[in-house]
This record gives C-alpha cells, sequence and structure tokens, in this order.
C-alpha cells in the first residue's frame, strides 16, 4: 500500500480565503456583541484625562450605564452637542453630574467648571475599559484608572474630544 504524502505547505488562495472568512466572522461577532451590550467605541483626544487615559487610547463605554461619583463617563457637551467628551462624573449635580478633567491645567480643557452641570440626558454612559493600545488595555475600575484583564476588540468608529 502507497500513501500519498500530504502538502506542508498552505494553499495561498485558499488560506487567504479562510483568513478573510475568519476575519469576517470575528468582526460580525465583535460588532454583535456590542450591538446587544450596548457598547460604543470612543478614542481619547486632548491631554484633559491625563494621566489615567492619553490621547489615542480607544475605550470601550457602555450606553445608558448609571455613573457614580469617581466613574469615567462620555457625554454631549452641553454647548456643543455633536462634540463628545470623556470626563470624571465626581458629584451629583440637580438634575445632572458635575464632569472634570482629572488633568485642569490641559491646554484648552473644557468640563463642568466651564459649562456647570452636564443634564442626566447628554451622559451617554460609563466607560468600562480601554482596549487601545494593547499594552495598557484593561478595565476602568471607579475612582482609578486599572490597568486589569486585556480586553481586545476591533478598531472603533467614532472619536471623542476631551
Amino acid at each position: 500500500m502507497r500513501i500519498r504524502p500530504v502538502s506542508r505547505g498552505p494553499v495561498p488562495g485558499a488560506a487567504r480565503a479562510a483568513v478573510l472568512a475568519g476575519a469576517a466572522v470575528l468582526t460580525g461577532l465583535v460588532a454583535a456583541v456590542l450591538a446587544s451590550r450596548r457598547l460604543r467605541a470612543v478614542e481619547v483626544i486632548g491631554d484633559s484625562m491625563l494621566p489615567g487615559l492619553r490621547p489615542g487610547d480607544w475605550l470601550l463605554v457602555r450606553e445608558g450605564a448609571r455613573p457614580a461619583p469617581g466613574d469615567v463617563v462620555v457625554a454631549r457637551h452641553p454647548a456643543r452637542p455633536e462634540l463628545l467628551v470623556v470626563k470624571r462624573a465626581t458629584r451629583r449635580h440637580g438634575d445632572g453630574w458635575w464632569l472634570e478633567s482629572d488633568n485642569q491645567a490641559a491646554p484648552g480643557r473644557s468640563d463642568s467648571w466651564d459649562f456647570g452641570a452636564v443634564p442626566d440626558a447628554l451622559v451617554l454612559g460609563r466607560v468600562v475599559a480601554r482596549y487601545w493600545p494593547p499594552s495598557r488595555a484593561g478595565a476602568l475600575t471607579r475612582g482609578a484608572l486599572g490597568e486589569q484583564a486585556a480586553v481586545t476588540l476591533g478598531r472603533p468608529a467614532q472619536r471623542s474630544e476631551q
């Protein structure tokens, strides 16, 4: 009986198709998870949340999650609703939240010291994780910017100024 040897190298066209199909399935699964958990991805721009959050960090925001004092949140800027801001919710103030930058000395920073309390309706959600860059990925804990277990997801679709 003779046995024909199996090729050890991949078939270039088939391998490429398999990788692309796998990537498409993974992208679809990530999108489904994000949609089912009401997660939004945003990019940090600016220095107002240094040292914990840096420009270029990508964050996952749980939309509709109620913040507590110390949480990092994403909100619509009260005077410019098209602009999203990443800030720390420091305290309840009337029917909204007092949102502050961690780095008050950042050039051009804008927070509740400038525009007052942000109404609940403009607070979109609580930041639950940083997933980019991978070296700094992890869950964000209340009152501190944690560096715990890595979260790895695809590239996001929206940018957020601080």
